[in-house]
C-alpha cells in the first residue's frame, strides 16, 4: 500500500487548508513585538486558501473533527499519523490560548519522552569518541582531544562557503545515484554567510539558499554533514520529493508544508541526518567522529533546553554548562544553541534532532538492500512521526 488511498490525499487537502489557517490566527493573535516565525515555517501550497479561524475554539472544533475522520482512513499508518498531528495542533492551540507546561509540549508537541538525555547516554557518547580519537592517536583528555582535531580539521572562516559548496555538489551526485531527483542540478541550494543567528544552517527551500552559521568553529566533517542534512538527500529532497510527488497526484497537500512543533518535526530533521548512511558516505574516522559529535550536540541541548525550561536555571548559568559540555565549536556554537532553545515558540525543537536520528536511522538500517527504494518512497511520500516511521513492513503487508 505505498500510495495512498483518495480518502487520504482528500483528507491531506483538508488538512492543508486547516493548518494554514492556523497559522494565520497564530500570527494575527500573537502579543506585538513577539518574535515568531509562526507555525508554517514553509509553505509550497500558494494556491491552498487557509480556512478561515476567528478564535481558538474554531480552529479547536475543526482539528477535533479531523482528528475523527483520520480514524476512517486504510492506511494505518496515516491513521496514526493524522491523529497525532491534530493532537500536535490542539495541544499547540491551548499553549498560545493558555500555556502549555514545558514537559506537556515535549510529550504532546513532538510525541516523544519528556525528558533530556541521559547522563549514561552522553557518557556512552564521550567513550567512543574518546576511544575514536585515542585510534586517530590523539593524546590527552577528551577536551584536548577534541580540540587538536577541531584545529586539525577546522576551515577558515573565508573558506567555508566554497567548501560547502563543493561538498553539495558531491552530495547531489551521490544523492542522484541513490534515487532519482526530478530536478536539474541549476535548480539545486548554494551557500549564503550569517552571522548571530539562531541556528548552525538552515534550509530555505523557496530560496534555494542554505543559509550557514560562521560564528561556531568549522570543520571539514561537519560542513559534509551540514551539506547532506540541508540538501541532499535531506532537507532540499524532502521539499522538492513532496512538491513533484503532489503536483503528479501521489502525495498529500500537507506535505507541501513545513510545521514546527509537530508530529513530524522529529522525523524531518532525522531523515535529513540519516544523510551520510543512505549515501554511504562515512568515508573516515574524521566523519565517525563528527557523526558522534552531531549526537552528541543534540544531547547537550536537550540538557540545556531542560535546565532552562523545566529547572527554571538562569540562563547565563545554563550558557556555561552547554560551553562546560561542548567540546568543540568555540564559544560561538554555545552562544547560536542557546538562541535557539531560549526562544519559547522553539524550545522543545531541539529534541527533535535527537528523536529523530534515533527513529529514522534504525527503520533505515533494518530494510534489506532489495526493499530500498520501496522504503525511500515510504518515508519522503509521507509525513512521518517518530511512530510510523517503523511501519513500512506493516504499511507493505
Amino acid at each position: 500500500m505505498l500510495m495512498l488511498s483518495d480518502a487520504t490525499l482528500a483528507y491531506g487537502e483538508d488538512m492543508a487548508r486547516a493548518l494554514l489557517g492556523v497559522d494565520v490566527l497564530y500570527r494575527a493573535l500573537a502579543a506585538e513585538g513577539e518574535e515568531d516565525d509562526g507555525l508554517v515555517v514553509v509553505n509550497m501550497a500558494p494556491d491552498h486558501l487557509p480556512e478561515v479561524f476567528t478564535t481558538y475554539a474554531e480552529a479547536r472544533e475543526r482539528l477535533t473533527e479531523l482528528a475523527r475522520r483520520a480514524e476512517t482512513l486504510p492506511e494505518p499508518d496515516r491513521r496514526i499519523y493524522y491523529d497525532q498531528l491534530c493532537g500536535s495542533t490542539l495541544a499547540l492551540l491551548e499553549w498560545r490560548e493558555r500555556g502549555l507546561a514545558f514537559t506537556d509540549q515535549l510529550g504532546r508537541f513532538l510525541h516523544v519522552p519528556a525528558a533530556p538525555v541521559s547522563d549514561e547516554e552522553l557518557d556512552g557518547l564521550r567513550r567512543e569518541m574518546r576511544a575514536l580519537l585515542s585510534g586517530m592517536s590523539y593524546d590527552g583528555d577528551l577536551s584536548a582531544q577534541c580540540a587538536a582535531w577541531e584545529e586539525r580539521t577546522r576551515v577558515p572562516r573565508d573558506e567555508v562557503a566554497g567548501v560547502l559548496n563543493g561538498l553539495c555538489d558531491e552530495a547531489w551526485d551521490r544523492t542522484v545515484a541513490r534515487m532519482a531527483l526530478p530536478a536539474p542540478r541549476a535548480d539545486g541550494m548554494r551557500v549564503a554567510t550569517v552571522s548571530g543567528a539562531a541556528f548552525n544552517a538552515r534550509c530555505n527551500y523557496l530560496g534555494r539558499t542554505v543559509e550557514l552559521n560562521i560564528d561556531p568553529v568549522l570543520t571539514r566533517p561537519a560542513l559534509k554533514h551540514l551539506a547532506v542534512h540541508e540538501c541532499y538527500p535531506g532537507h532540499y529532497v524532502q521539499f522538492k520529493l513532496r512538491e513533484t510527488w503532489y503536483k503528479e497526484g501521489t502525495a498529500p497537500a500537507d506535505g507541501l508544508l513545513s510545521v514546527v512543533n509537530s508530529a513530524s518535526s522529529c522525523t524531518f530533521e532525522g531523515i535529513a541526518d540519516n544523510g551520510l548512511l543512505l549515501l554511504d558516505w562515512l568515508d573516515t574516522d574524521d566523519d565517525r567522529f563528527a557523526a558522534l559529535m552531531s549526537r552528541y550536540r543534540s544531547g547537550i541541548g536537550t540538557g540545556a533546553a531542560w535546565r532552562l525550561h523545566a529547572l527554571g536555571w538562569p540562563q547565563e548559568q545554563v550558557t556555561e554548562w552547554l560551553s562546560g559540555e561542548s567540546l568543540v565549536g568555540g564559544d560561538g556554537w554555545a552562544a547560536n544553541r542557546m538562541r535557539f532553545i531560549a526562544a519559547p515558540h522553539r524550545a522543545v525543537l531541539i529534541w527533535s534532532y535527537w528523536w529523530g536520528e534515533a527513529v529514522v536511522t534504525p527503520a533505515w538500517q533494518r530494510v534489506p538492500p532489495e526493499r530500498q527504494a520501496n522504503f525511500l518512497r515510504f518515508l519522503y511520500g509521507r509525513m512521518h512521526s517518530p511512530r510510523t516511521v517503523g511501519m513500512f513492513e506493516e504499511v507493505m503487508a
